[in-house]
């Protein structure tokens, strides 16, 4: 039955599928903490401190950081199937483990092996849906891919309701045991595929290994446009990740919410938004690049542009119309422009070098995301966390600017 389903010409969507719920539990786990903090609180005295709480949620950025070149280079050298399975089980085991957590040092430990095993994942799962899908299904498949992203951060936003009824025990105890049970599951079903670095006629040595990455290595920073594309990745990152880990304490200080309510209406709106805004990038990325090879960078522009008056919308309205509108705009530009980075990359990097090259993209991305929300902790201490969000208007204005000028692909698709 299993080898039947790997032949269907359908399978390369059915990839998609099984990789969906992998990329919900990545985000959903990571998710979760950012709207529990009340509801540990009491356990957890520690959390009761912005800053602290910031520093929980930058180490693991720091360590996804610092492990995503790692990861990416280890997708591009091995079993991509094993990674994915691999992370996944990991990372649900940290889950269940963070429900019987009784120190802030605990949480901050599991924080951080947390970061670690997620690391793993996005690289390995981009490059191998970029395989199975050429140019004309590649956007879209990647956005399909994309809403398990922002459907995950979207259910994050209800663990604190979750915690309200029943306990934050409960909420990490029950997400990690589903993806422990998933991650065998998808022994059976997910295969790589075939391609250039499991040749299984051809002998490998630790030699040959670590020259073929100084050799990715070379190719990719030799390549102005990968360098264009890092701060394009990154620059966006700060109003991400601070919209991701800090939009519902936002929500909680200007409308004088609780947070079991202001964590849904920040995370679902924000995220359900982004859900959309990938399906339409994608849809239309696929559509324009066949009649422009700056048809993806042309449609991630404009995705970004719809972040502009969101940021300047969460630093001076008050009204709960305005800022949801804006949760609404930014989420809906952001996904548009998050579903057309990997094929933006597959438009310079050919395909040995593309999980390399995200996992690089992914450590600026994230280190940018790690600073902002740190950043953002002390500025919520201080009552400053509003204009933190319009000065990074003017990050986003830049890293567009430079994308539209900079970049001119001459395919769509790299090839070696």
């Amino acid at each position: 039955m299993i080898a039947k389903l790997n032949e269907k010409k359908s399978y390369p969507w059915i990839v998609v599928g099984l990789l969906w719920f992998v990329a919900l539990l990545n985000y959903l786990d990571r998710q979760m903490l950012s709207t529990m903090k009340s509801a540990m609180m009491d356990d957890i005295p520690e959390l009761a401190k912005a800053e602290n709480f910031g520093l929980l949620m930058a180490v693991f950025l720091w360590i996804y950081a610092l492990m995503s070149p790692v990861s990416g280079i280890i997708a591009d050298r091995f079993n991509r199937k094993r990674i994915i399975i691999g992370s996944l089980f990991i990372w649900s085991g940290v889950t269940m483990a963070m429900g019987y957590a009784s120190t802030f040092n605990q949480i901050y430990i599991l924080r951080g092996i947390m970061g670690f095993s997620e690391a793993f994942y996005i690289p390995a799962a981009l490059s191998l849906i970029a395989d199975y899908h050429q140019e004309k299904t590649r956007s879209f498949a990647i956005a399909i891919h994309t809403t398990g992203i922002y459907l995950g951060q979207a259910l994050g936003g209800f663990g604190a309701t979750i915690s309200k009824y029943f306990s934050w025990h409960f909420s990490f105890h029950s997400v990690g045991l589903f993806g422990v049970l998933y991650s065998l599951i998808l022994i059976f079903f997910i295969q790589e595929k075939k391609s250039y670095f499991l040749d299984s006629t051809k002998k490998s040595s630790v030699r040959n290994e670590f020259k073929q990455m100084f050799k990715g290595l070379g190719i990719l920073f030799g390549n102005i446009s990968f360098w264009v594309l890092l701060f394009y990745f990154s620059a966006p990152s700060l109003p991400g990740w601070a919209a991701k880990n800090w939009l519902p304490t936002l929500f909680t200080e200007t409308l004088h919410l609780d947070m079991s309510l202001a964590g849904p209406i920040a995370t679902v709106t924000i995220s359900m938004s982004s859900f959309f805004g990938v399906l339409i990038g994608g849809a239309i990325s696929d559509r324009w690049v066949m009649k422009h090879l700056k048809g993806r960078i042309y449609t991630s522009a404009i995705g970004l542009f719809l972040t502009i008056p969101a940021l300047f919308l969460f630093g001076y309205c008050c009204d709960i119309t305005a800022i949801v509108f804006g949760a609404v705009l930014f989420g809906l530009g952001f996904g548009i422009y998050d579903t057309n980075n990997m094929p933006i990359l597959c438009q310079f990097v050919a395909p040995r070098y593309r999980a390399t090259g995200y996992g690089i993209m992914n450590f600026a991305g994230i280190s940018a995301g790690a600073v902002i929300t740190e950043f953002l902790g002390k500025a919520a201490d201080n009552g400053g966390m509003r204009h933190v969000f319009v000065l990074l208007l003017f990050v986003v204005v830049t890293a567009i600017v430079l994308q539209l000028v900079s970049l001119h692909p001459k395919t769509i698709d790299m090839t070696d």
